[in-house]
């Protein structure tokens, strides 16, 4: 079982201006293990595949990720950011499944 340690963005919602409120990533690093290390590539109407990855973090959560999982939006795994595309609460821990590139808002 491979290590983890990198960072994981949430999306917080924030109010900007009076009864505005909008969404903030703000990111946090946690230590973890990679228990699944897997990929596989997604056909589509486009030149290329679409690269998506099913890898599974295990990770040692804090306070804020056990009052916050249903935020996360992205891990940076291997130089990159992947969507957080489940969580699996199982205390003291989270367990995390990526999918696709992440291309939405970052901190």
């Amino acid at each position: 079982m491979a290590k983890f340690y990198g960072v994981i963005g949430y999306a917080v919602t924030e109010e900007t201006k009076p009864g505005v409120w909008a969404e903030k990533i703000i990111e946090r690093m946690y230590y973890g293990d990679l228990t699944r290390n897997t990929r596989r590539l997604q056909s589509a109407e486009q030149l290329n595949d679409n690269i998506n990855v099913a890898n599974e973090i295990s990770i040692v959560a804090d306070p804020f990720a056990n009052e916050n999982f249903h935020s996360m939006r992205y891990v940076e795994f291997m130089g990159a950011k992947w969507k957080v595309t489940s969580v699996e609460v199982q205390y003291p821990r989270l367990i995390l499944t990526m999918g696709g590139v992440y291309n939405g808002e970052q901190a």
